[in-house]
């Protein structure tokens, strides 16, 4: 780690204090890798779980040994999280139910964790002056508006009508009897309060809107590092299916488009705007890697083909399979048909662009997924059923 560190417009980088809020999970995990290999700054890390972490931990040898500091809470009811926030520079909230099949069966929870769980949080940064960096989602946009067009419009291929702009894209959702859009109605309207608390009380924030990162870590694969019941994002999904040797299930024919990003790339990203706040406050992000957008059914071609690479295993004979959303999802369940990010915000203020390719990041994830949990699953398979 170099002695002197210089942000984006040349001025030294003096080491801060940081309240990371679900530094548990994925991102949380990335982030406090790279926060203490390459940074001088300390690390409150809260979550209720520190499994993914333990290696930063502990020993009490590691060269940043006293910079992180695990808590373990959860922030609903725990009267140390004021305190943790006033005693740091900069709060990060990553904390969230961000899993698709929740939004449909535990719509309630899904509410609660992404609004009203991030309140205080809120509240207690702006009240005490302390900067803010809220993490949202892609899904805040919903429908793109050429999905309203006809089928056959030439204006469907117009970037116009599918580039998602931070400050100028509208926020279009199904109907309220379409469940699946209570997570990104939620987290609309913190980043509306969040927004709102800038504008009024001054409030330094700034909103992380990610779009599909993926790499080693992430969530999860069904009764091994998550929940046995449960559908993970459509990445996490198809890994399962690879590693339990199952097909491939495509909802409604696998069309939806999706863009994804390393997440080694993105958590760059991140630490940009922890470093640089002239530049990142008061803004909203995309972060995501518009050159690797595919459709769900090319996503899944392509996973086979590298899980076979690092796995030495042959496909199967019949890859993938079509199931209904309805039936994957249950009823209440609607989806967006394309999530592209405009890059130009980002680009300007931090000078980040990605930079690994799609194929390069699933090698990665499978290698790590692979070594990980192929045994542990094999194990499952193999276990008796109890009569």
């Amino acid at each position: 780690m170099a002695s002197a560190r210089l942000d984006l417009d040349g001025n030294l980088i003096k080491p801060i204090t940081i309240c990371m809020i679900g530094a548990g999970g994925f991102i949380g995990s990335h982030l406090c890798e790279k926060l203490m290999s390459e940074t001088p700054h300390k690390v409150f890390a809260l979550d209720v779980y520190n499994d993914k972490i333990k290696h930063l931990l502990e020993p009490d040898t590691l060269p940043w040994a006293g910079r992180i500091q695990f808590h373990r809470l959860n922030i609903k009811h725990d009267s140390r999280l004021e305190g943790l926030i006033k005693t740091a520079d900069l709060t990060i909230n990553l904390a969230a139910i961000c899993t698709p099949a929740d939004y449909n069966t535990r719509p309630l929870d899904t509410i609660y964790s992404n609004f009203i769980d991030a309140l205080p949080v809120v509240k207690y940064c702006s009240e005490n002056n302390k900067r803010l960096i809220h993490f949202s989602t892609c899904e805040v946009y919903g429908k793109t508006i050429g999905s309203f067009l006809p089928k056959d419009s030439a204006l469907r291929q117009d970037p116009a009508y599918y580039v998602l702009k931070e400050d100028e894209s509208p926020c279009i959702f199904g109907s309220i009897e379409k469940q699946r859009w209570s997570y990104a109605c939620a987290k609309q309207l913190i980043e509306r309060l969040v927004y709102a608390e800038g504008a009024e009380n001054g409030l330094e924030f700034t909103i992380v809107r990610p779009f599909n990162w993926i790499g080693p870590r992430m969530d999860f694969i069904p009764g091994i590092d998550g929940p046995s019941e449960g559908v993970p994002r459509v990445l996490a999904c198809f890994s399962n299916n690879l590693l339990r040797g199952e097909p491939l299930k495509l909802v409604d024919g696998g069309q939806s488009q999706r863009t994804f990003v390393y997440i080694k790339d993105a958590i760059e990203a991140v630490l940009l705007m922890i470093e640089n706040p002239g530049r990142a406050n008061g803004h909203i992000f995309n972060v995501g890697n518009p050159n690797n957008e595919v459709t769900v059914r090319q996503l899944a071609e392509m996973m086979t083909q590298v899980y076979s690479k690092v796995s030495g295993e042959s496909p199967l004979e019949k890859p993938t399979i079509d199931v209904s959303s309805k039936e994957f999802y249950g009823e209440g369940y609607d989806d967006s048909d394309k999530r592209i990010p405009d890059m130009t915000i980002i680009n300007r203020q931090l000078g980040w662009n990605p930079e690994t390719s799609l194929w390069d990041l699933l090698e990665s994830t499978l290698t790590y997924q692979h070594r990980t949990y192929a045994e542990a699953i094999k194990k499952v398979i193999a276990k008796p059923v109890a009569s």
